[in-house]
């Protein structure tokens, strides 16, 4: 496969193994070892300020002189609607009494888009990561050419041939092609348009559509399933749920034991969480239908870590973000570098065969 040798030397990293910006979970420890492990290392920054975003990067850097991939969301800005949001703190309002807490009385706008946020884009100018990501939509064409003017290698998380063919009319290196299989939240631009692709159909659709690198993502766990996605065309693979019970990321014990139980059998789509579509670990808030969300994105996500701050306040992790995949129960606990050469080793022999 010439295309996966000559992107991964584009990449600079021996493997065709990304790990997936969880932010969240993602550290520097986790994406320099997964670097130094021949893999592309990731930061998930959507949730960081400049301060932390370029002190993460910063830290990284020191743990590893290889490539890092720095991801950030380009979401729309949150259309705000006063009473949709006072009639979501009510309906959660019975879910915080189970707590003896009361719900916020307004909700914030906690994640900042990447979109317009000068401050952000000059910082990354100045610091100059190898990789930049974009989650959620696109920062403008004028952006991605300041980015790779300064050097860096931008990707863009698709998941339909649609957005796919706008990233690539903005100029964009290569394509993450995010199936719904995929953990945490899926990168649509808009989530009332979601046609909720899978990554096997996606992959192909953009192999044989487009001359861009495409990367597939969603619900790989080993080495067979990188190679069955390179086989239909895909330059590289990018995995997340696999590395979360890794030593070096920043899951929560609580987390850890959700993932290595029977729950990860059983993970669903919701919005209710964050007013995104996202995949994890069943909990109560993916009882909620979606039809029943009436606040955007990010808002809904400051009512949901207001509630489950709540709960676990009290030992109670029903209402927490464990965000997965559909491949969760094949998760493994192993250090990062352990697990890249695993994942590396199994590749080779499901090629070799």
């Amino acid at each position: 496969m010439p295309y996966v040798e000559a992107f991964c030397q584009r990449l600079g990293i021996r493997y065709p193994i990304i790990q997936a910006p969880m932010a969240g979970v993602s550290t520097p420890a986790l994406a320099a070892a997964v670097t130094n492990a021949g893999g592309l290392g990731s930061l998930g920054l959507g949730a960081s300020g400049v301060d932390k975003a370029r002190e993460q990067i910063r830290a990284t850097r020191e743990l590893t002189s290889g490539p890092v991939n720095a991801n950030f969301f380009c979401h729309r800005p949150a259309v705000r609607d006063e009473a949709g949001e006072a009639a979501w703190l009510e309906h959660l309002a019975p879910r915080f009494a189970e707590f003896g807490a009361q719900p916020p009385s307004a909700l914030r706008e906690i994640y900042q888009s990447f979109v317009g946020h000068t401050a952000m884009l000059e910082m990354l100018l100045e610091e100059r990561p190898a990789v930049v990501s974009f989650h959620f939509g696109l920062p403008g064409e004028a952006v991605v050419q300041r980015l790779r003017e300064a050097g860096c290698l931008t990707l863009a998380c698709v998941t339909t041939t649609v957005e796919a063919a706008e990233a690539e009319r903005q100029g964009v290196d290569a394509l993450v092609a995010q199936g719904v299989e995929a953990g945490g939240h899926r990168g649509v631009f808009e989530p009332e348009q979601d046609d909720a692709m899978g990554m096997l159909a996606l992959v192909r659709c953009l192999s044989v559509r487009t001359q861009l690198p495409v990367i597939a993502a969603g619900g790989i766990m080993d080495g067979v399933g990188i190679d069955g996605a390179l086989r239909l065309g895909a330059s590289a693979v990018q995995l997340g749920t696999v590395f979360i019970l890794c030593p070096e990321s920043a899951a929560d014990e609580a987390y850890r034991h959700h993932l290595k139980s029977d729950a990860a059998k059983h993970t669903r789509l919701t919005r209710a969480i964050s007013g995104r579509p996202a995949r994890g670990l069943a909990n109560r808030l993916h009882e909620i239908p979606d039809a029943r969300v009436t606040a955007d994105y990010p808002v809904v996500y400051d009512a949901a870590k207001a509630l489950h701050a709540a709960a676990s306040a009290q030992g109670n992790h029903d209402f927490a973000a464990h965000w997965a995949g559909q491949g969760a129960s094949m998760v493994r606990e192993l250090p990062a570098a352990q697990l890249v050469s695993a994942l590396a080793d199994e590749w080779q022999q499901a090629r070799a065969s």
